[in-house]
Formats: C-alpha cells, structure tokens, sequence
C-alpha cells in the first residue's frame, strides 16, 4: 500500500511540474514571441506621380486681332497660306531686302518712328468729282436759227464777243463786192464753247513715312505682308479712315497752333458705333495737338458694327488704339 502511494506521489509531482513548466513556455513565448518573429514584408511601393503646375501669370488675350491696312496696289484674291495680320483685304507678303530680324514684316531702312509704314507717300482727302457736263453739239450740227424781224439789230461789240472775224476777202480790181447785211451777220453761228475737263473722284489716304524694319520676310517683291480681308478688318478700315480724313482738316485749320510730338488715343466703339472710353494714354506735343486728335474721335459717325462681327468681340465692343505723329518734313 505504501508503495502504490509513493507511486501516486510521483504521478501528481509530475503532473505538477508538467504544468509548470508549459506555463513557463506559455509566457515565454508570449513575453518574447515577438523577437523570434520574422519582421513582415514590405508592401510593394507604387511609383511617384509628378504633377507639374504652371504658376506663371497667363498671357493676356488680345482684345482684337492686330490690324494693318493693306493699299489697293497691293490685294490679293487668294488668301494667304500665313494669315499673320486682319485687314481690310488679302495680301502676300514680300520684302525687297533679305531677312534681318524676326518680326513678320518686311526688312527696310526708313526713319525711326512709332509707327511702321511700309512706303512714303503725302495724304489725300476724298473728293467727289466734278458732275459730268452734257455734250454740245458741234457747230456742223448747229442750224443757225433767224432772228426775229422784231429784235434789234446785234451790236457788233457784242457780236465780236461771241463769233470769230475772218479776214477779209482779197478784192478784184474791178469787182465790186456787197457789204453785209445784218441778217448775214446775225446768221453767223457761234462757236461751242470746249468742255471743261473733269475733276476725277479720288479716295482718301494717309500720310506715311518708310520707316526702319528688322523683319523675317524672304519673299522678293514690293514690301507687303500676310493679311487676310475679314469683316472685322474692313470695319476697322472706315473707322480708321474717317477718323484720319477729319484729323488732316483739322490739322490744316490749326498748323500755326500745335507743336511736334505724339500722342496715344485709346477708346472703344460699342455695337452701335458710338465712340465710349476715350482717353489720351500719351502726348510729347502741347494741348492744342492732343484737342485736335480727341476732336478727330469725337466726330466719328459710324454704323452699327455688324451682327457677325459683334459676336466675335468683348462686350464693350470694338477696341482701338491709335498713335497720331506731328513732325517736322
């Protein structure tokens, strides 16, 4: 009995210390369970996405197309395959020296003004003509017309102001010659006076002056450039023209009082053709000159601008700037 007991000792301390010691392995792992864990992958890294902004100021949009005024000698039927500039017709582009710079214009020497002219020439104002005077009938034509036995006979003075006097016949020794009636002087037609010659219509033009270019035109010919004829460059033409042909008027009515320099005029022409906006942004010259480019504006009586250019511009319409020069020839 005592040694089955003895036995029973021996199980219990076993299942004792069994106990015991998968305790110990319990905290064990659970105390440093993670320093004998492999450390995870790492996940798969997605590539770097680079998103580029532009923080420069955009570039203000032009309120209209820039503008040239192509001359008559100059159109084209054809557009150009570059249509650089708006105008009131089609040009080609062609330059009579080799390309200097980079600008879309022809290379040329000239004066260094503002402005640049491709030619010289003087102003002109539009004219009307003369009225066409009716034809009169040549004096073969011309039935002398008997005047009446009432009328008093012409007095000779008069009569030697309207008709030629031939000379007189060479007489025969011995013939006798009548002298002439009054009724053979008066039956003697006048001669047609000879028409005046007509005055031709002419159209107006601005005065330019050749001034120096630096430009990248290679074509050879007259200096010209790429221009396209648009509505909108046709309008600007009649606004131009109208405000030069009353800016040269007033310019001959007052030489004596302005002085040499320039000024800048800036406005708008709203959808009716009404002038708005208008300021001087600049003026060398004195008072009297910039009056006479204001009153140049002022003046203007335009039509309505048309329907399909209007939608094509801001809503204060149509916007212009223009450069007056007074200098010495």
């Amino acid at each position: 009995m005592s040694q089955d007991k003895k036995q029973g000792r021996k199980l219990g301390f076993a299942i004792l210390i069994s106990v015991i010691l998968h305790l110990a392995v319990g905290f064990s792992l659970a105390a440093f369970g993670n320093v004998f864990t492999p450390p995870a992958l790492p996940e798969e890294e997605k590539p770097a996405e680079l998103t580029l902004m532009d923080l420069s100021p955009a570039p203000e949009k032009e309120k209209n197309p820039q503008f040239v005024d192509v001359d008559k000698s100059k159109e084209s039927a054809e557009k150009p395959k570059e249509q650089t500039f708006e105008s009131n017709a089609n040009s080609h582009a062609a330059s009579e020296r080799p390309p200097t710079g980079d600008l879309p214009l022809p290379s040329q020497d000239g004066k260094d003004l503002p402005l640049r002219e491709l030619e010289t020439h003087d102003f002109s104002l539009q004219t009307q003509g003369s009225t066409p005077q009716p034809q009169l009938p040549s004096p073969a034509e011309t039935k002398p017309t008997p005047p009446p036995t009432t009328s008093p006979t012409p007095d000779p003075e008069q009569l030697a102001m309207l008709t030629s006097t031939p000379p007189p016949p060479i007489k025969a020794p011995d013939e006798t010659q009548p002298s002439p009636t009054a009724d053979t002087a008066a039956s003697v037609a006048p001669p047609a006076p000879r028409p005046q010659p007509e005055t031709p219509a002419s159209n107006y033009r601005k005065q330019q002056q050749q001034t120096r270019i630096a430009g990248s035109i290679s074509r050879q010919g007259p200096s010209s450039v790429n221009a396209v004829g648009t509505p909108l460059g046709r309008y600007q033409k009649q606004m131009y023209d109208a405000v030069g042909a009353r800016w040269y008027q007033h310019m001959e009515q007052r030489r004596d009082l302005v002085s040499i320099g320039t000024a800048r005029l800036t406005f708008s022409i709203d959808r009716s053709g009404r002038v708005t906006n208008l300021k001087v942004i600049e003026n060398t010259a004195n008072e009297a000159f910039a009056s006479v480019c204001l009153q140049s504006v002022q003046e203007l009586k335009l039509p309505p601008i048309p329907e399909d250019v209007a939608g094509t511009l801001p809503s204060e319409g149509l916007q212009a700037e223009l450069t007056f020069i007074s200098y010495a020839n």
